[in-house]
């Protein structure tokens, strides 16, 4: 859900202590509320439609879907029961729980039982690990451990689609309009959440709807045909977006799930002009070609898993390494074309004025990767450069939201600008005083090179405050006491000119 404009709540607090370091895909949402739903329906003759519906929400601004989730199937149904009381009561719980930390495994305690979970850093190794369950002779019950706060059902959701798998791997990369057509909410729900999730560790950074309904305050907006669809992946259940949606280039449409042998009926590649208004049978509705070669061997390996009756998390670890090593493959070119733009280290110190960065040029870094590209570190073949100059984005790869998104988790963000130095990193900002002996230094250097010192630490100072760089305190303090250092070597009538009274 969006969230209105206008004055921030004051329950968003401070984001960027969690979000400093929490992976970018975690993130606190800073535009939009997750919303985490039970629904309810049982038949009531006493009620005029015969049944009785109602839906239990959870709103957020953390992507914790299996968290969430797992914390609605333990208090919704207590809830159906006992209204207000038994809310309120778990609400009183959940306002004891600490903070989430990035890196920490936390101990969550609600009507009787305790999740414990560990909140995944930026920094952690990307594989699946469950937390380490700890002190638990102190925790009565023991407590229920969940091995992920947010990882789906990787093989559970794209079960109807392995076969296009990498296909859609590709329109999530390029930032593609895509409808998923299916069967019910859930299922809407879970496959776009994992079609957003299929390019970690880069963060999807286009627009989504897990589930879109034509009562949605955005319905006007995001059907209009008056322009081309935005760049947005709909969930949605209803047929009557088949026409509404029909000049949409992508859409997927699930149907209710068949057994083909020992897998569900994969759906088939069709051309858009087959999708009809009325009985539009499933199948991925497209005009796109893939430019990667699909991986038989991964196939062949997951459906010998589903043979031999292997649980589906293993399958499911299984599938998110293989799209996690596509997006690496994808991704690590451009870091190795950032880094060769970076100047060197020994040029980069806090006296000095900054040396300037290399622009960004498209042309020189799709020519480095005919060396140096994808295929040094994925085995699979296809038309890799072709993917960098997917035309329709106009500027290539390059200018699709998600690709540019990916260079924010670079070291620096370098998207747009030459020698803009606003953006450099603190270990040329400030950081470097932490190394930085200012009385050694000023053993040899004449008066007129302190006081050039004292004004640049102080011009940087003033920069550091107005541009809220992520700075620490201690720093700054360190970065002050240098000046006040400097200041106090130089004689009096010096000292009364850069400090008048």
């Amino acid at each position: 859900m969006r969230q209105c404009g206008g004055q921030r709540s004051l329950w968003h607090g401070d984001d960027r202590p969690y979000n400093s370091k929490a992976p970018l895909a975690l993130q606190r949402e800073p535009a939009h509320y997750l919303g985490y739903v039970y629904f309810r329906q049982v038949k009531d003759s006493s009620v005029k439609r015969g049944y009785f519906q109602k839906s239990l929400v959870l709103v957020s601004r953390l992507p914790f879907v299996r968290l969430f989730q797992s914390l609605l199937s333990l208090i919704a149904p207590e809830y159906f029961e006992k209204l207000a009381p038994c809310l309120e009561a778990v609400c009183n719980e959940i306002d004891q729980w600490p903070a989430p930390v990035p890196g920490q495994t936390l101990s969550l305690p609600v009507m009787g039982i305790v999740f414990q979970v560990r909140i995944p850093s930026r920094v952690d190794k990307l594989e699946s690990n469950p937390p380490k369950q700890c002190d638990q002779e102190n925790l009565l019950p023991a407590p229920v451990v969940l091995t992920s706060v947010h990882e789906l059902d990787l093989f559970r959701c794209f079960r109807p689609v392995l076969t296009h798998v990498q296909t859609l791997w590709e329109l999530m990369l390029l930032g593609e309009p895509l409808v998923v057509l299916a069967p019910s909410p859930d299922v809407s729900s879970e496959l776009v959440l994992a079609l957003t999730s299929c390019l970690q560790p880069l963060k999807f950074c286009c627009d989504f709807r897990p589930y879109f309904t034509i009562h949605d305050s955005e319905f006007k907006e995001l059907t209009t045909r008056t322009q081309a669809p935005p760049n947005v992946v709909l969930g949605v259940t209803n047929p009557f977006f088949i026409k509404t949606l029909q000049h949409w280039p992508h859409v997927l449409r699930i149907g209710e799930p068949k057994m083909s042998g020992d897998l569900p009926k994969q759906v088939k590649l069709k051309k858009p002009s087959r999708l009809k208004t009325l009985d539009t049978k499933p199948g991925l509705y497209t005009s796109y070609t893939a430019h990667l070669h699909r991986d038989k061997a991964l196939l062949k390996r997951l459906l010998k898993g589903v043979q031999k009756k292997r649980p589906w998390d293993v399958l499911s670890a299984l599938l998110r390494q293989h799209l996690l090593e596509l997006t690496q493959s994808f991704i690590i070119p451009l870091e190795h074309y950032m880094a060769s733009l970076m100047p060197l280290q020994k040029s980069i110190t806090p006296w000095k004025s900054p040396p300037q960065i290399c622009p960004f040029r498209q042309d020189d870094f799709l020519r480095s990767l005919e060396h140096a590209g994808p295929q040094l570190t994925c085995i699979l073949k296809g038309d890799w450069l072709g993917l960098y100059r997917w035309e329709p984005l106009g500027t290539g790869c390059c200018g699709c939201p998600t690709y540019t998104g990916a260079f924010s988790s670079l070291p620096i963000s370098m998207v747009g600008i030459g020698s803009d130095t606003k953006r450099w990193p603190r270990s040329w900002k400030l950081c470097t005083w932490k190394l930085f002996n200012i009385e050694a230094w000023m053993k040899d250097k004449s008066e007129v090179e302190v006081v050039d010192l004292v004004l640049k630490l102080r011009e940087k100072l003033v920069r550091a405050q107005g541009h809220q760089l992520p700075v620490k305190e201690v720093t700054l303090q360190r970065a002050q006491l240098y000046i006040d250092t400097a200041i106090g070597s130089l004689p009096k009538d010096l000292q009364a000119v850069l400090c008048p009274p």
